[in-house]
């Protein structure tokens, strides 16, 4: 895995979560100056860093990012925006930068005013460990975590006529993830040469077919981030044609691959559940319907029980709001045909059963017979383990 050109970074503990063992702090300083965008949380109660990245995105002078988990500065008042404003200072301080040119991003328990002192030393430190080897890559990406079980990362390598592009992707994201960035996290670094409204658009677009295409639980969350920084050093000229079509697909590439990483680490989740709907009038008709099968309880206990009961994904279609009959449904289960034409199909239950609960992966395949619209949406199964690690989160 290599970090693009003109990036280096790291993270540590700091104290701000009591484990030593935890990484809790990360920062991430460009040498020069670098092309940023940033894609947010729908949610009307936002967190300071929210509210402060928003205002400096897009932007052609960004030069880095500073990360805390344990605690997401959301709900936290005036005091709150000050100290995400003086946690992009003190980032700031340590790469002579202006502060402006720092973002920042929180995530953990809400409610909590930061604990300055503790980041203000822990940025320090970690600019003194700055690296750009993979032990400081994992590093940066455990700096996010909350409730992940692992670190989440992906990578491509872009050639163009400019020469090769690097990007990496970063992620954090276990629960309280619903789509419309939805609490989790992602950076994307690259090296590549662009101006900012194209970097934006990049970036939006690759968000509706990843972040924007994932539950946990459903829960939209205050501090949903993904923000791009490119640092502009390969290439003499801003991306164009071929070179810059290729870009964009391995940005949205990587995007989707972090995606589909934070359900697959949901809090107790035992599968991984993609949800295809196919032949709908529109790409929204086909996104709410697979959001609805994806987000109920009942769809994901029958998959974490490894019962095929198609009787509960069709009802959950039929309550997402979008307009079709019942004949025109096919509905598949990891391949396997469990209703058509409004009536049910004969199938092997134990066989079927079988193949989900030995599987992580399970596939619902719904389609309907009203166009070509079609979108691809990933979530997981709901377990015990799942109440007993939210039940006891805070307390």
């Amino acid at each position: 895995m290599h970090l693009p050109d003109g990036f280096s970074l790291t993270g540590l503990h700091s104290g701000i979560k009591q484990d030593a063992t935890r990484e809790d702090i990360s920062l991430i300083i460009s040498e020069t100056e670098c092309t940023a965008a940033g894609v947010y949380t729908q949610n009307r109660v936002v967190a300071a860093p929210v509210l402060l990245d928003r205002e400096r995105t897009p932007s052609d002078s960004i030069r880095g990012i500073v990360i805390n988990s344990g605690n997401a500065n959301a709900c936290t008042g005036q005091q709150g925006r000050q100290n995400a404003e003086e946690m992009a200072r003190l980032a700031a301080a340590v790469c002579q930068a202006k502060a402006e040119q720092i973002l920042v991003l929180s995530t953990g328990i809400i409610g909590e005013a930061l604990p300055m002192k503790t980041i203000a030393d822990g940025i320090q430190r970690a600019a003194d460990q700055l690296g750009k080897e993979e032990e400081h890559i994992v590093a940066a990406a455990r700096g996010m975590m909350t409730t992940d079980t692992t670190h989440k990362l992906a990578s491509r390598t872009v050639n163009t006529q400019q020469g090769p592009i690097r990007i990496l992707g970063m992620a954090k994201g276990a629960a309280m993830i619903g789509p419309n960035m939805a609490t989790m996290l992602g950076v994307i670094l690259t090296d590549a040469k662009m101006d900012a409204a194209v970097a934006q658009q990049i970036l939006h677009d690759s968000v509706q077919e990843s972040f924007n295409c994932i539950s946990v639980e459903g829960h939209m969350s205050t501090n949903d981030t993904v923000l791009l920084l490119n640092s502009n050093r390969v290439g003499e000229n801003n991306l164009t044609g071929s070179d810059l079509q290729q870009f964009t697909t391995a940005v949205r590439d990587t995007c989707i691959e972090l995606a589909k990483a934070i359900p697959n680490d949901g809090e107790g989740a035992t599968h991984l559940i993609e949800v295809e709907v196919s032949g709908c009038r529109t790409r929204e008709d086909a996104h709410q319907l697979a959001k609805t099968i994806a987000d109920s309880a009942l769809v994901k206990t029958a998959v974490a029980g490894a019962d095929p009961n198609w009787g509960r994904i069709v009802s959950a279609a039929g309550y997402a709001g979008i307009d079709f009959e019942p004949a025109d449904v096919e509905l598949r289960l990891n391949g396997i045909l469990l209703y058509q034409a409004g009536n049910p199909m004969p199938f092997d239950e134990e066989e079927t059963s079988a193949l989900i609960r030995h599987h992580r992966d399970t596939h619902i395949d719904f389609r309907l017979q009203q166009g070509e619209a079609a979108i691809r949406f990933w979530t997981c199964d709901l377990t015990a383990e799942y109440v007993h690690l939210n039940a006891d989160y805070h307390t």
